[in-house]
């Protein structure tokens, strides 16, 4: 018997995301055409749908579906748009389904591929944005990454307006810290 991918991406939409306030119509069929199965090794293909953080390389995961969905959603991707996506293989390949020009980063990830973007995104938490990623924004443009320094973290939209960068909080996840960019030891009583 063969796995039914297609069906599994369908029920993942209406059952992980539309519930979840995801609104965009666009993005819902941006990932009902993205095979999530094939950033998988071949043994942890069937775990692509599930609701659950599932690490894809040594180091590396995917977001659950309903988190990258909501964090693109709050990014508000557009067409034409030029995007990097930092250890984020998925994502990068849904901006890609909704037209976005998609840079993909999985080396070096504290230094940006050159250039300025309208999006960044990262699938992995951090336990603090390297400013070489806001400096990588254009004005005008959203970041969307998961800051993690305990054992809940912040989805968090950075935006940047008038040479400065700010955000917001969206909501809770958890998905594994990327190696390199774990909290500093710090002293604690």
């Amino acid at each position: 018997m063969t796995f039914d991918f297609a069906a599994a991406r369908r029920v993942m939409v209406d059952t992980q995301v539309r519930p979840s306030d995801v609104t965009d119509i666009a993005l819902h069929e941006a990932m009902r055409r993205v095979e999530r199965e094939a950033f998988f090794p071949a043994d942890k293909g069937h775990l692509a749908y599930a609701d659950a953080t599932v690490e894809y390389a040594p180091g590396r995961w995917l977001l659950r579906p309903r988190d990258v969905a909501k964090l693109l959603n709050a990014i508000k991707p557009r067409a034409n748009e030029k995007a990097l996506a930092i250890a984020a293989p998925y994502a990068g390949a849904v901006l890609d389904s909704l037209k976005l020009y998609v840079t993909r980063q999985d080396e070096d990830l504290k230094t940006p591929a050159a250039g300025e973007y309208d999006v960044i995104v990262c699938e992995g938490a951090v336990s603090s944005v390297p400013p070489t990623w806001l400096a990588a924004l254009k004005p005008g443009g959203r970041l969307g990454v998961v800051v993690r320094n305990g054992p809940v973290g912040k989805a968090r939209l950075y935006l940047r307006a008038d040479g400065e960068t700010g955000y917001r909080e969206l909501f809770d996840s958890t998905p594994p810290v990327l190696a390199g960019f774990e909290p500093a030891p710090g002293f604690a009583f």
